[in-house]
């Protein structure tokens, strides 16, 4: 190689570092306006005092309706008359089947579609024997001047409550919205995935009345504090779901002659289905990088320290490696491709006779575009023509996506970056199922976005032992649903 060309290709390289360079320092978060949020008036103490008595109340669900204390949620229903007066006097209050709540709040202008807040006032139940592991009792609702402690701290008594607050506190200041005001907070949400479920029954309710939701706003999002020392450093991720995964839980059984154990086959029918079973998990589905992930990652990316910027700002380039590598993790494959977890496994009564049916639960999440259709033929061609049984024992598919041009989303956006310049926002794919999705008929714009400030070690305790929230989360969150509500509810 002569000279020429080695000074050629030393002069390009710099030349590609320097446009770089330039990209990386010009790859910073988007310009948003900073202009400062006006104070909230937040009772803090008086929302604390709510919260513990909300979780004092045991609103358990179960999966059949006859093991409900429904008189739990009478109480919990008379609480909130009592606590909040204003919403009792001012909005329009609808128990739909057994405990199911509407509020309406009328706005000024009926031509208008009505915006909508979501929750669930029923909690899971604490595992038998576990009360003794908390550090407070699971329904005390204890106030330790640091955490407010109990079942429902985080999900989601804390969002229900956060969001009562708000409107009783902007009913005192005289308040009046454009839009009506739906709050709708189901019975049954931590185990309904049937026709009957309660947030079905009240979207029903609203269709049969004519009523198109201009945006609802529930739960799944996330308020997660980031921290990578020299690369990220006192960031808050605020992830706004766009849309969830669906759920199906399918059995897959095979057949066999069965027997006594001391004249085996080759393969009894367990040996059979784990041959299905491991050609199941040899065989994912396909791994996508969808535009949620490439928007979320390329966000993160923007607010990286500046010599990392030099890596990130190169994003769309890097999608190959990044899917590579991100398959490798279960979470952040989970948000590329649906899954599949075998979960349950059944055969034989005793351990000396051959099993005549062999049964594995598989418990799917599926992707937005991919349907419970989709997975049980994916369940066929990973048999290899084995005779197995699929029966599906329940299912919800997967959500539609919301856009992040809509109103409602650009409002959450908003009100995070003016909150604080270290909160980035981000689109994400929810992975648990929510009542929100219920209410597509009726609404395109769905976001699911809770504004209370937990880390994970928080947030996975969530439907665990010592579940609690912070009570510093408790009164930015307040504020965060005043704001909302002002600017979703207007012309």
């Amino acid at each position: 190689m002569n000279k020429a060309v080695k000074y050629a290709i030393l002069g390009a390289a710099g030349a590609l570092s320097a446009v770089n360079a330039v990209r990386a320092a010009r790859f910073t978060p988007k310009k948003t306006d900073q202009a400062a949020l006006p104070e909230e008036t937040v009772d803090v103490e008086t929302a604390c005092a709510h919260l513990s008595r909300a979780i004092s109340i045991p609103t358990v669900s179960y999966p059949e309706k006859e093991d409900v204390d429904f008189s739990q949620f009478d109480l919990f229903h008379a609480f909130l008359d009592e606590a909040f007066p204003l919403i009792h006097e001012k909005l329009e209050k609808e128990i739909v089947e057994e405990a199911n709540l509407i509020y309406r709040w009328k706005g000024r202008r009926s031509d208008l579609d009505p915006i909508a807040l979501l929750a669930h006032q029923d909690v899971v139940p604490v595992s038998e024997g576990t009360e003794p592991d908390w550090t407070h009792p699971p329904f005390s609702g204890c106030n330790d001047g640091e955490y407010i402690w109990g079942r429902g701290a985080l999900d989601m008594k804390n969002h229900l409550i956060g969001v009562m607050e708000a409107v009783e506190a902007l009913l005192a200041e005289g308040f009046v919205p454009a839009r009506d005001i739906y709050l709708l907070f189901a019975q049954d949400e931590e185990v309904s995935m049937s026709d009957r479920g309660g947030a079905k029954c009240m979207m029903e309710v609203l269709r049969a009345r004519g009523i198109h939701l201009d945006c609802i706003i529930d739960e799944g999002g996330a308020m997660l504090p980031v921290y990578v020392k020299g690369v990220m450093e006192h960031k808050c991720l605020c992830g706004v779901g766009i849309a969830e995964k669906g759920y199906a839980d399918i059995e897959i059984s095979v057949n066999a002659k069965g027997g006594h154990s001391s004249q085996p086959p080759a393969h009894s029918a367990l040996g059979e289905l784990a041959a299905v079973i491991r050609r199941l998990e040899n065989h994912p589905f396909k791994a996508e990088m969808p535009p949620f992930l490439m928007e979320m990652l390329k966000s993160l990316g923007r607010n990286c320290t500046y010599p990392v910027r030099l890596l990130t700002c190169n994003i769309p380039a890097l999608r190959p490696l990044l899917k590579a590598a991100m398959k490798q993790i279960p979470l952040s494959a989970s948000m590329m491709r649906t899954t599949a977890a075998v979960t349950m496994i059944s055969g034989s009564p005793a351990a000396n006779v051959l099993p005549q049916k062999a049964t594995a639960t598989v418990n799917f999440r599926m992707m937005p575009g991919v349907s419970s259709a989709d997975v049980i033929n994916h369940i066929r061609k990973c048999a290899r023509g084995e005779k197995v049984e699929i029966n599906c024992i329940k299912k919800k598919e997967a959500s539609a996506v919301s856009p992040t041009d809509a109103r409602a989303y650009r409002i959450i956006e908003a009100l995070c970056m003016q909150e604080s310049s270290d909160h980035i926002v981000a689109p994400y794919l929810v992975m648990y199922c929510t009542d929100a999705c219920t209410y597509e008929p009726i609404c395109e714009h769905i976001y699911r976005f809770s504004p209370f400030k937990a880390g994970v070690d928080l947030m996975i305790c969530a439907h665990a032992t010592n579940e609690r929230v912070p009570i510093d989360s408790i009164a930015p969150a307040i504020a965060f649903f005043k704001r909302y509500i002002r600017k979703a509810s207007a012309e």
